[in-house]
């Protein structure tokens, strides 16, 4: 019955029971026929299908036969029974035959994909056996390969993770700490690496910002670079009133870092206009509070200008002196700051040129010519605000109260204000803050010497004390002081006699004894002559400076000092008449014409007393000075000292170093000089100033010329057989003589600067003019032969050739002078006739005994005696001016 029933389903269902049922029964041809054979009434099947329950298409777990049963009434009837089973029979039959013509209708599609089904079940079977064959191989790879390599991998990764978050994590501990570490970088004044550390904190934290703990770290180190950048500023305040040079680098690396060097430029001169200001009323306060007595704040609250007003007269003077030296404290600083941007121009400049990036060496450049331009014209500023409050201080008070003495020393202290002040922007920088650039205050001198101003500058040598000549020396030298002997007056110029007194024993003990170092190569040798004539200079500077309308007389009355000095000095120790009368030694035309000229209008050779002398030549005389007189203690005829060297250096290089300070003072000189009287100024330095260096070869000369006994030598030469038959290879005893004579000199010379220093150019010039005089003595020697022949001639290029190698181990000047001189006549013997009297007409620098000698003796054995008789001729024609 539950077979018979299956059929009352939904055909879907049943064909879908059937194709997922592997054991199925198909239905026979037979029970399709026979079903088929049954009488059909469509319309009545269908009636028959429609009237089954609905319960009958329900679900595979309905129970058909339970549900039939609990059908039946409580009391059955058998025939009601039989009606009811033949109902279901009927509609049973229905069913199977709608299902029955519904398989013969599908039948070839059924059996096709059935077959298909049955193909598809093949290939899962071999697909499944594939698929596990396959996991069994892959569960030995996992097993043997992949999940240790995966696994180890798996670890690496981890790990490198790890580590990274690790590396994280320290970054960030070190910059939650960088606080604590830019605290102590600001405290040692680290701004440069406060700035760097900073900017790297900032730029990391920009890296984790994704980490929640450092979120907030970005806007607090822009407020520390803020902090850091306010503290930078006032250190670089400080740089207005004691320059490090230190402390201002490490406050320019870092506005480099924050890329605000022009900034920082711009705050710098702030800063020195403030230092300015707030310099002057803080020391003028101070001395108005003092004298007033009180503490009263009211003179606080004043303005500077009416502040000035309250100076009393004692302490006027004072105030001015710490005014200067505060001043002066904020200028010095300005000027080593200039120095200091100078010094690392040109460091930039060159570590541009060995290689970087075109636009950062373009923003470089940028920035310095912006500093550059900055510095120059602050500089003026400045300068203008300087004087400003110096003239607003003088305003203040009416100088006519203060005596004549006090006025002066007032003026004194103006003049150090606009000379010694004043910054100069071209090469040459003055000399004074050079001198008190690593400390000092030329002020403090000022303020603690003022009585010594009103002295008699050329009484007893310009001082009236040792400590007063000590300090003009530390004035004018103040890195080294000067030995006794580099202190000598060798005139006095009023009496022509020896000095009425030099530096004490006891000034000269109580100084350092490494001050009297003569290696220096800075040191200036002085004489008190020259210290005079500058403090004197000084003296006329300030007249001319405060009295414009004289300027032109001040400075002719300087210029006829500064001729009288020279004139003097080579009076002393350059004329020698016997060696201008010979050609050698003789002093340049320009410097003849000079002296001539000062002792035409200057020096009074005539010292008769005669009555009837005209009133016009009398008149000339009162415009001219007696001529001066070496001192008896200055001796210059013995050997052992060089003929005076010492002495001759002291004064010659003196006055040499007095034109030096002449020349820089040119530029200020012709600032005040009138328009119409410039030329006379020109002609001073061009004609007697710039003439001063050229007394170092007369004077020198004289020395060269006696400390070599050149006539032994000819004497030796003399002696000498020069008309040998066979070439010789000893050299001549008059070389050994000679070479002797210059060890000596070299000896002595020696000697002499361990009193004196010998300068470098003093020291050539002496050995150029001896071994020149040598070499032409040598010449004259050959000259003086009577016979020679080739070998002769061989032995004298052998002699020769030894002087030089043993000459050039006593001294280091290269060229040897004059070899060639001495060369070229040895090897004029081997001329032909033709080659002789062009090379006679060529070599003026011979004498006329020098060129004979060589015609008549040394070419006597290769020309005959016409061709000789026309050289000589040749010779005679020929004007020779003696070099």
């Amino acid at each position: 019955e539950t077979r018979k029933f299956l059929f009352l389903k939904c055909p879907q269902e049943s064909l879908g029971d059937l194709g997922a049922m592997e054991s199925l029964r198909v239905p026979g041809k037979e029970e399709f026929r026979e079903l088929r054979e049954q009488p059909c009434d469509p319309q009545a099947e269908q009636e028959l299908i429609n009237s089954i329950e609905q319960v009958y298409f329900s679900a595979d777990s309905f129970d058909i036969v339970k549900y039939e049963l609990e059908k039946l009434p409580p009391v059955l009837n058998l025939q009601e029974l039989e009606e009811y089973r033949d109902k279901l029979k009927q509609q049973q039959a229905a069913v199977s035959k709608k299902v029955a013509d519904l398989i013969l209708e599908k039948q070839p599609a059924y059996v096709k994909e059935l077959e298909r089904v049955t193909s598809l079940q093949t290939g899962l079977q071999l697909a499944a056996v594939i698929c596990t064959n396959g996991r069994r191989h892959l569960n030995i790879a996992k097993e043997g390969f992949t999940q240790a390599s995966l696994g180890l991998l798996a670890n690496q990764r981890k790990r490198q993770l790890l580590i990274g978050l690790l590396k994280s994590l320290r970054t960030i501990k070190t910059l939650q700490r960088t606080d604590v570490r830019l605290s102590e970088m600001l405290e040692e004044e680290d701004y440069p690496g406060a700035i760097q550390l900073c900017l790297e904190c900032q730029k990391a934290a920009s890296t984790f910002k994704h980490y929640s703990c450092i979120s907030e770290l970005n806007s607090k180190l822009q407020d520390t670079l803020e902090q850091i950048e306010e503290q930078l500023d006032v250190a670089l305040s400080k740089i207005c009133k004691n320059f490090d040079i230190n402390h201002y680098t490490k406050v320019q690396q870092a506005y480099r870092l924050l890329g605000k060097t022009q900034t920082a430029m711009d705050q710098l001169h702030m800063h020195f206009t403030q230092a300015i200001h707030n310099t002057v009323f803080q020391v003028v306060l101070g001395y108005v509070e003092l004298c007033a007595g009180n503490t009263d704040t009211k003179f606080q609250k004043l303005q500077y200008k009416d502040l000035c007003t309250h100076v009393t007269p004692d302490s006027y003077i004072p105030c001015l002196a710490d005014l200067c030296k505060a001043l002066w404290e904020v200028m010095l600083s300005y000027y080593r700051t200039m120095e200091w941007h100078e010094k690392h121009d040109n460091e930039d400049t060159a570590s541009a040129s060995e290689g970087s990036s075109m636009m950062g060496t373009e923003e470089t450049n940028f920035d310095r010519g912006y500093v550059k331009k900055k510095l120059e014209h602050g500089l003026t500023r400045i300068w203008q605000d300087v004087q400003l409050k110096v003239k607003t201080y003088l305003l203040g008070t009416d100088l006519s109260i203060f005596k004549y003495d006090d006025f002066i020393f007032v003026l004194d202290i103006i003049s150090r204000q606009l000379e010694r002040f004043k910054i100069s922007t071209s090469s040459k920088t003055v000399t004074l803050f050079e001198q008190y650039c690593s400390g000092g205050n030329p002020f403090e001198i000022q303020a603690n010497h003022k009585d010594e101003e009103t002295e008699d500058v050329l009484a007893s040598n310009g001082y009236e004390s040792d400590e007063q000549e000590k300090s003009a020396y530390q004035e004018y030298d103040s890195d080294s002081d000067v030995p006794e002997e580099l202190k000598r007056d060798y005139v006095d110029e009023q009496t022509g006699d020896a000095p009425v007194k030099s530096v004490s024993r006891e000034t000269l003990k109580s100084r350092k004894k490494s001050d009297y170092s003569l290696n220096k190569v800075n040191a200036p040798i002085l004489t008190n002559t020259t210290l005079n004539v500058i403090r004197l200079v000084g003296k006329y500077m300030q007249m001319m400076n405060i009295l414009k309308p004289i300027a032109f007389d001040v400075i002719h009355f300087m210029s006829q000092l500064f001729d009288y000095y020279l004139y003097a000095i080579y009076t002393f120790f350059g004329r020698n008449d016997s060696l201008e009368s010979t050609g050698l030694g003789l002093s340049s035309s320009r410097l003849r014409t000079t002296l001539n000229r000062i002792q035409e209008s200057l020096i009074d050779l005539e010292v008769s007393a005669d009555p009837t002398a005209t009133l016009t030549a009398a008149e000339e005389r009162k415009e001219k000075v007696p001529s001066p007189h070496l001192s008896h203690l200055v001796v210059l005829t013995s050997g052992d000292t060089l003929y005076g060297l010492a002495e001759r250096v002291v004064a010659t290089e003196s006055l040499v170093f007095l034109a030096e300070q002449f020349e820089f003072l040119q530029p200020h000189l012709d600032a005040v000089m009138p328009a119409v009287k410039k030329p006379f100024l020109q002609q001073f330095y061009s004609q007697t100033v710039s003439t001063a260096s050229e007394l170092r070869k007369p004077i020198y000369w004289i020395v060269a010329g006696k400390a070599i006994d050149y006539e032994q030598m000819l004497l030796l030469m003399a002696n000498v057989k020069w008309d040998v038959k066979e070439i010789m290879s000893q050299h001549n005893i008059y070389v050994d003589a000679l070479l002797k004579e210059f060890e000596q000199f070299n000896r002595r010379l020696n000697e002499v600067s361990k009193r004196v220093r010998i300068p470098l150019p003093v020291s050539n010039i002496l050995w150029e003019h001896c071994i020149r005089l040598a070499n032409r003595t040598i010449v004259e020697g050959y000259a003086n032969v009577k016979k020679c022949s080739n070998e002769g001639r061989a032995l004298m290029q052998l002699d020769f050739q030894q002087f030089l190698m043993k000459l050039e181990k006593l001294t280091d000047i290269r060229p040897i002078p004059d070899k060639e001189f001495v060369e070229t006549y040895i090897k004029a013997y081997y001329l032909t006739e033709n080659d002789m009297e062009r090379w006679i007409k060529e070599h003026r620098e011979y004498s006329t005994k020098q060129l004979t000698n060589l015609v008549n003796v040394c070419l006597g054995s290769h020309i005959n005696k016409k061709a000789r008789q026309k050289l000589l001729a040749a010779i005679d024609d020929i004007d020779r001016p003696k070099r």
